[in-house]
């Protein structure tokens, strides 16, 4: 530190030395029994990884200290307390495996030189503390890498044993690492990247030890593969695996109840339904506008949307359908080999029936009429339903007539109908067409007409549905053409106007700004950096910004561009605080509010939240104008 000090404060030495610098001189030179206080600068002047390897490396052969002497000592010591601020400083970059890897080499380094087991112990704590952090950073990784995913789910796996499953039964002995709530949280949070078997894997090796929990999540994880794949014979195992499931305070019944909807055990579902010991369900079963069946599918997507099918990289968790589910050729056959009685009519008629449960309910005599009789009402189509008998005599405009009044007759019950149509045209052709070829035409005319009906009728109704635009405006399509167009276009363009007002930056060129005006100029630009990460493009972050930060954000632009995602960042100043302030520059020191969640394809990924997250920014004026110049995080 002396000979610091009488260099820096010496003019001409000074000058000398600077010189050298720029000249491509390392810095000051040691001898070697002065290394040691070397290193020390080196790791006081925040430059820990490189004092760490530069102590490693000097305590290994051949320049290597005499066993016992101060040098090995104070070299040793340099080391351990290098590696735990260079962890540290890796940690709250994120970068937690480089941490981890400084800190199993200072453990091992410490390990070797037989010294020191307060500090190796320290460190091995910070790398079992690291553990959560390591294994979000490898699970949150491009799904391209796969090596660093397969590793973190190894040392999930093993984080989990260690714990003693997902409760957490071993927790207790362990002083260090995340508390119980802790981990559900972080456990919660790291879901989304595994996919549905990955977690099915896991779950079943953690259930064989012992862990009630990842029973259960395995039988939710069977039913969330089983209605996204459209695997209804995964339903089936997840039904008998909660049936034998011990789970004391909870009553599966409701659940088993939605499992049973989904493959048409209609009998079973509503004895679960009725017999669960939920008051609440009770009381909002008895007070279910419409039938008890309508309540159980409202009940059964509810469920499916908020526990059953987050928490999966591989399923859309907002993909709920039940009618596409009944719909499914692979459901309805599982369905009709499993259940030749009771389920195959809902199977079959699943869908129309279903469909009558978002608008109107009727009553359920009612329905259950409609679709009974639509066999009867549709094989004798030619006798009953049309209700005329056409003879070759019979004039066009008679012909049209009778055509007109079956029409809507036909249209009022034409879900049931059509369904059927569909679902038995070969046997409508057997039955229905008359071997008389003039029968046969006029037949196919009206089958024509009754799809043109329908679809105008469809046509119609969508037409005359008020129209939701994305602004939130109730706007109703008009006969004019493109005016729904054009307003959604104008909308858009006002909104983007909008949008770019709000992030107009003002020089600072101010020879002394006050508090407010340096603070908005750093609000300038975290805004500026979030609205460019976000997707979007200005040329405003020059204004506020040096060449080299606007050049980094580009970059950081572009690798997100090839992966694919945008970021979606939000920050707000706490406080500030001023280190140095001149005529050139200013140094501050920020706390910051910082939220950071990443959209890859649409899909979003784990939301970041830094509650207080301290940068210090320096400012710098070129020409008048103040710009940032530089920002270190962490410090």
């Amino acid at each position: 530190l002396q000979l610091s000090a009488d260099l820096l404060s010496d003019q001409s030495l000074r000058n000398d030395y600077e010189s050298a610098l720029l000249g491509g001189a390392s810095g000051l030179e040691f001898s070697s029994n002065r290394e040691a206080a070397g290193l020390i600068l080196l790791w006081e002047a925040d430059a820990s990884i490189e004092a760490f390897g530069l102590a490693k490396r000097a305590l290994q052969p051949p320049q290597a200290p005499a066993l016992g002497s101060g040098r090995e000592a104070d070299l040793t010591l340099v080391a351990a307390l290098a590696c735990k601020d260079a962890a540290d400083q890796e940690q709250q970059e994120r970068k937690y495996e480089s941490a981890a890897s400084l800190l199993r080499d200072g453990i091992q380094l410490l390990q070797r030189m037989g010294k020191l087991p307060e500090e190796r112990e320290d460190l091995q704590k910070m790398l079992e503390a690291l553990l959560p952090y390591r294994i979000l950073d490898l699970l949150s990784r491009d799904i391209g890498d796969r090596e660093s995913h397969e590793e973190g789910v190894k040392l999930l796996d093993s984080f989990v044993r260690e714990r003693g499953g997902l409760e957490g039964r071993k927790s207790r002995l362990i002083s260090e690492g995340l508390k119980q709530h802790e981990f559900e949280l972080f456990f919660q949070q790291i879901r989304k990247f595994l996919t549905v078997q990955e977690q099915l894997d896991l779950f079943i090796l953690w259930r064989k030890r012992g862990s009630a929990d990842s029973g259960f999540l395995f039988a939710i994880s069977l039913v969330a593969e089983g209605f996204s794949h459209r695997k209804p014979e995964r339903l089936e195992e997840a039904r008998k695996y909660l049936k034998n499931l011990d789970f004391p305070g909870l009553d599966v019944r409701p659940l088993l109840g939605c499992i049973c909807l989904l493959l048409a055990d209609i009998q079973q579902a509503e004895k679960f339904f009725l017999q669960n010991e939920d008051y609440e369900l009770g009381k909002w079963l008895k007070n279910y506008e419409g039938e008890y069946l309508g309540a159980f599918c409202d009940y059964c997507r509810n469920w499916l949307a908020q526990d059953v099918l987050p928490g999966y990289r591989d399923i859309d968790s907002k993909a709920i359908d039940l009618e596409a589910w009944f719909s499914d050729r692979d459901v309805q056959k599982y369905i009709e080999s499993q259940e030749r009685s009771g389920a195959i009519g809902f199977a079959k008629n699943g869908l129309s029936f279903l469909n009558s449960l978002s608008g109107e309910k009727p009553d359920s005599a009612v329905l259950s009429d409609q679709l009974t009789d639509s066999s009867t009402s549709i094989s004798n189509l030619n006798e009953e339903e049309l209700e005329f008998e056409l003879e070759e005599s019979d004039d066009s405009e008679k012909i049209t007539n009778k055509i007109t009044q079956n029409l809507n007759k036909i249209k009022d019950n034409y879900k049931s109908s059509m369904y059927y149509i569909l679902n038995n045209f070969k046997d409508l052709k057997i039955n229905i067409f008359p071997k008389n070829y003039f029968y046969q035409a006029i037949l196919v005319l009206i089958l024509i007409i009754i799809g043109s009906s329908l679809g105008l009728f469809t046509v119609n109704r969508k037409n005359s549905e008020p129209k939701v635009l994305d602004s939130g405006s109730l706007v109703e399509e008009k006969s004019s053409g493109n005016s729904l167009e054009n307003t959604i276009l104008n909308l858009e363009n006002s909104e983007n106007s909008k949008k770019e007002l709000l992030i107009k930056a003002i020089p600072l060129k101010i020879s002394n700004p006050n508090d407010e005006q340096i603070r908005n100029l750093i609000e300038n630009w975290l805004a500026l950096k979030a609205y460019i990460l976000g997707g979007n493009k200005t040329s405003e972050l020059e204004i506020v910004a040096r060449d080299r930060l606007v050049k980094a954000v580009d970059k950081e632009r572009s690798e997100d561009i090839t992966k694919n995602q945008i970021q979606k960042i939000e920050t707000s100043i706490l406080s500030m605080s001023f280190i140095d302030r001149t005529q050139k520059r200013i140094e501050v020191k920020v706390v910051l509010s910082y939220k950071n969640q990443k959209i890859i394809d649409n899909q979003s990924s784990a939301l970041e939240y830094i509650p207080r997250l301290n940068v210090t920014y320096i400012l710098g004026r070129d020409k008048e104008l103040w710009q940032l110049v530089a920002y270190k995080s962490g410090s």
